[in-house]
């Protein structure tokens, strides 16, 4: 059972993330035809004099439809202010009412949503040549929060996907690196422990689908990549314990790669992408880390 306090402290961590008033961007491009296949970029803010790195942003909230980019746009903007071009993605999430049998709103669809992430990723760079071109998009670092998180490590991993599958790329992504924040990073640690209600599953359509689609699918499962990763995780989080975490960088470690992992004293899951706490400011240090 959880700890009360732990719950008290969670929702304490999640207003205050939540607080902050949406910050609008500097420009949006459309990466595709439906609604959702929308970036928004944010312009480096301050005395830029040459190009700058590009942030590439994948928000959380379990791949479901109520969570779209909004609510992670103050983090966005904090980079920005960081000096950092950012990109924050939007994609396709699961339906807000339950499927049949399901237990609460299904996460995720299949195959929409790693459909548009590979096809944003892939536009990127002629988007960012109209909307920001003082991104630099040989200096990319891809972050996200959660199931965000899950997305910017499989984003950097569509070189090792199975053969056949539609999603991978013939050579490794143009990337610097990965910085995952409270990732679902091991989908088999995830159900497991319960994670967001079994949203892990869901993504992938249901047991049923389990062992056909986890390879293309869960990083746990995609290693090594070569591309230099840093994962940051609150050791008070109780909505990705850091379990899941600890598991993905064993099993980088067990496939001969070597994953940063920055595990940092009570803070739980919101504090990472609230610009209020300093964990932000953490995060942002390990993407400067890659990025610069």
């Amino acid at each position: 059972m959880t700890d009360p306090a732990a719950v008290e402290r969670d929702a304490a961590e999640a207003a205050s993330a939540f607080a902050h008033p949406a910050v609008a961007p500097d420009v949006t491009a459309a990466y595709g035809e439906h609604p959702d296949h929308v970036v928004d970029f944010y312009a480096p803010r301050g005395e830029a004099t040459g190009p700058v790195p590009l942030v590439v942003v994948l928000h959380g909230g379990a791949w479901r439809a109520p969570y779209d980019r909004q609510h992670i746009t103050p983090f966005a903007d904090f980079l920005a202010r960081r000096g950092f071009a950012v990109a924050n993605v939007e994609y396709r999430r699961g339906s807000s009412l339950p499927h049949q049998s399901a237990e609460g709103p299904v996460a995720g669809r299949w195959p929409e949503t790693f459909d548009d992430v590979a096809a944003a990723m892939d536009a990127l760079p002629g988007l960012v040549a109209t909307a920001l071109p003082q991104a630099d998009v040989r200096r990319v670092v891809v972050t996200g929060h959660s199931a965000g998180g899950h997305l910017a490590l499989w984003a950097a991993a569509r070189h090792v996907l199975p053969y056949g599958s539609p999603w991978r790329l013939s050579v490794p992504p143009m990337l610097r690196g990965v910085v995952a924040l409270a990732p679902i990073a091991d989908f088999t640690v995830a159900e497991e422990l319960g994670v967001c209600g079994g949203a892990s599953a869901q993504l992938l359509g249901g047991a049923e689908h389990w062992d056909e689609r986890l390879p293309s699918a869960d990083p746990a499962s995609l290693l090594p990549t070569g591309i230099a990763t840093a994962v940051v995780q609150g050791r008070d989080d109780i909505v990705v314990p850091q379990e899941v975490a600890e598991a993905y960088v064993a099993a980088a470690a067990k496939a001969g790669e070597v994953v940063g992992l920055t595990l940092l004293d009570r803070v739980g899951h919101f504090p990472l992408i609230d610009p209020a706490a300093d964990a932000c400011a953490v995060v942002a240090e390990e993407i400067s880390q890659l990025a610069w």
